[in-house]
């Protein structure tokens, strides 16, 4: 007879990584087994799997996650998710963050929230808080609100060392960075027309997305855009399945990036392509994704790939905004093709601005910010590398040919652009660069911090996301599909002007049509 099993006590970090065996197929009988736990544990932990990454993701320290056993509440759980909320902040910001300043901090949320009983934020209070959230020590000197340049190249030196420990090409280093973009703010949105230009009102938050862009440090692989929008099935979404866009679109109610849809796009989206990537450049499926510290980043442990082959490296807080790749002129020089492509878009279609305006719908700017991006040129993106990897610009193949979009070239556009002619540079830049502070994550406001730790909810946001998605779908059956795909080769035969590689692509999709009709008629 068999003895008693010895009672195991299982880390987050082990059962962060059962979690993920379970998702790949793993089965509780199995896992039990290897970690030498009953399988009531494992199916527990699947029962409470969203509870533990969350925990995890808000962890500062990966180190911390290995060694905690356990996700022990505070006594005051409001208080702790307001805190939290908070540090997260300011730590994503770069801004200084010590002892007292968190003490106070605390103190003045635990009088917010109408908390009752006395509180001490006590230097044992910290360490606590510390523990429960697994953040590493808090040091206000090194926590600066600006970049300091000795701290840059200490970690530019430590980051070189570790790429050539773990002997990893440029092609396997990656960066990946989110941007707010207000996808319909045009010139005839603003002022400019009169010499002005405004920043879109905070409240449309319906005309704004957020954006990631990531590529390697060659700037060869630029992964597709990562779009998060506020519905589920946006009104222009009706005829278009969201797996075929241009981007990897996601929903979220404020149109925010947060921690779960980063950890869905890197394991669904990031780890697979990077493999085929690599796999197609013969190199070791081994790559590292470095990260600024925004509170949507998960932590480390949560972003690994099974095999613990493809992971990311964090920036630290007070140096991401000096050496960042993607803030070094990637996201602006997408944003700037981005808005130079519509108005030359306007132009193409004969169409005064505001006309153009009202029919903008979000597909269109999806279609369009996915052309803006594949048009940054890889020498832009590997020149954005230049303070943390600068042997990168002295590599051959890696400067290759590309235009990029001036102020100058818009000015052009904007001279045929009927109304705005007379619009000045400095207004122009304004114009383009007026979502170039856009975090690409909610900022919280003090109440609004203590507005979610109590639990309470936007529900005008929730029930606008809803109205979007209760829109009936149109279904166009392949007849008629045929149909209007003849009237348009007509139409295209007659034009004396067209080329022909027009008529061929319409005639390749007639063809298409015909056989998807046969098909479906065979089958009934």
């Amino acid at each position: 007879m068999s003895g008693k099993r010895k009672r195991v006590v299982l880390t987050i970090k082990d059962k962060l990584d059962i979690i993920k065996k379970l998702e790949d197929g793993g089965s509780s009988k199995q896992l039990a087994g290897i970690y030498g736990i009953g399988e009531t544990t494992v199916r527990d932990i699947r029962k409470n799997k969203e509870k533990i990454i969350t925990y995890a993701s808000s962890s500062d320290s990966t180190s911390l996650l290995a060694k905690r056993k356990s996700m022990k509440p505070s006594m005051y759980e409001e208080l702790d998710r307001a805190m939290l909320e908070w540090f997260n902040q300011q730590r994503a910001k770069g801004n200084p963050v010590s002892g007292p300043l968190c003490a106070k901090r605390a103190e003045f949320f635990f009088y917010a929230l109408g908390m009752d009983g006395d509180f001490n934020p006590s230097a044992g209070w910290l360490t606590r808080f510390k523990q429960r959230h697994s953040i590493r020590e808090i040091h206000a000197r090194s926590e600066r609100l600006t970049g300091d340049e000795a701290a840059v190249e200490e970690f530019c030196s430590h980051f070189r060392d570790f790429i050539e420990r773990e002997n990893l090409q440029p092609e396997q280093i990656y960066n990946a960075d989110e941007t707010g973009l207000f996808w319909k703010c045009l010139p005839a949105r603003t002022a400019a027309a009169k010499g002005k230009c405004a920043a879109p009102a905070r409240k449309a938050v319906e005309d704004r997305v957020t954006l990631m862009c990531c590529a390697n440090a060659t700037g060869l692989h630029k992964l597709k855009l990562c779009v998060v929008g506020r519905a589920k099935k946006p009104r222009s979404f009706q005829a278009a399945d969201t797996a075929n866009l241009p981007v990897s679109y996601f929903s979220q109610k404020g149109a925010w990036m947060d921690l779960s849809i980063f950890r869905q796009w890197f394991d669904k989206i990031f780890v697979p392509q990077v493999r085929e990537h690599l796999r197609s450049k013969g190199l070791q499926e081994k790559a590292v994704l470095l990260l600024d510290n925004s509170p949507t980043h998960p932590n480390e442990n949560v972003l690994r790939s099974d095999d613990g082959q493809i992971f990311a490296k964090y920036l630290p807080p007070h140096v991401a905004s000096l050496i960042q790749p993607s803030d070094q002129g990637v996201l602006a020089t997408m944003r700037r093709n981005y808005r130079a492509g519509l108005l030359q878009n306007n132009l193409d279609e004969g169409n005064d601005l505001k006309s153009f305006w009202k029919k903008l719908t979000l597909l269109d700017a999806l279609y369009e910010v996915a052309a803006a991006w594949h048009r940054v040129p890889p020498a832009t993106i590997s020149r954005a590398w230049k303070k943390i990897l600068p042997a990168l610009e002295d590599r051959e193949g890696l400067d290759f040919d590309g235009e990029e979009i001036s102020v100058a070239t818009v000015a052009a556009i904007l001279q045929h652009t009927k109304g705005l002619e007379n619009v000045s540079a400095e207004h122009l830049e304004k114009w383009l660069e007026v979502d170039s502070t856009e975090p690409g994550y909610e900022v919280l406001t003090d109440s609004e911090i203590i507005r979610r730790a109590q639990g309470q909810t936007d529900e005008s946001s929730e029930n606008e996301e809803e109205e979007l998605e209760l829109i009936p779908e149109r279904h166009i059956n392949h007849a008629a599909a045929l149909q209007w795909t003849e009237n348009l080769l007509d139409y295209l035969e007659q034009q004396g002007d067209m080329i022909l590689p027009d008529r061929l692509v319409i005639r390749k999709l007639r063809a298409t049509i015909r056989n998807k009709q046969k098909l479906t008629n065979s089958s009934e």
